[in-house]
């Protein structure tokens, strides 16, 4: 069985992204889309970035156009969400969420979490520092409630 730990990204700037990197950090992993009517919940993503980000905690966007919401290259993509957003987390190729040919990570991450099929933008996994899955969060729930999650993660 698959780890965390066995999956590798392209970030937007081609550069690989190994999350065997991020082992022993916690990790909010986001099918983000810049069009989308909760694309502001970029803007309290980086804000929970910036504030963990020295004590251990990461962020991942996976940018998907599976819902029709996301801009029409990778390049449009990361700088719309850094003037709109001021995103500073890594943000990778677009992906797809659902279906024959979607992401390995994500037929992972569903799997784990036992929730079945990605329904919107913005659905939130955060993973502890253990590799494991905390939470699988719907779309409309805001980042700043993850917060006491991310909080509680970093301690353990």
């Amino acid at each position: 069985m698959s780890t965390i730990y066995d999956f590798q990204e392209t970030e937007m700037n081609g550069q690989p992204i190994k999350f065997d990197d991020y082992r022993g950090k916690v990790l909010l992993i986001v099918n983000t889309a810049s069009k989308c009517g909760l694309a502001p919940q970029l803007e309290g993503i980086e804000r929970l970035y910036k504030q963990y980000h020295d004590q251990g905690f990461e962020v991942l966007g996976l940018p998907s156009n599976q819902f029709h919401q996301e801009l029409g290259s990778d390049e449009e993509t990361e700088a719309y969400c850094q003037l709109h957003y001021g995103v500073t987390f890594p943000m990778t190729k677009q992906v797809r969420v659902n279906g024959d040919d979607e992401d390995p990570l994500f037929t992972y991450l569903k799997d784990t979490a036992g929730h079945g099929r990605i329904k919107w933008n913005f659905t939130k996994f955060l993973i502890g520092r253990d590799g494991q899955m905390i939470n699988r969060y719907a779309p409309v729930f805001k980042p700043e409630k993850i917060e006491p999650a991310i909080v509680e993660a970093l301690g353990e």
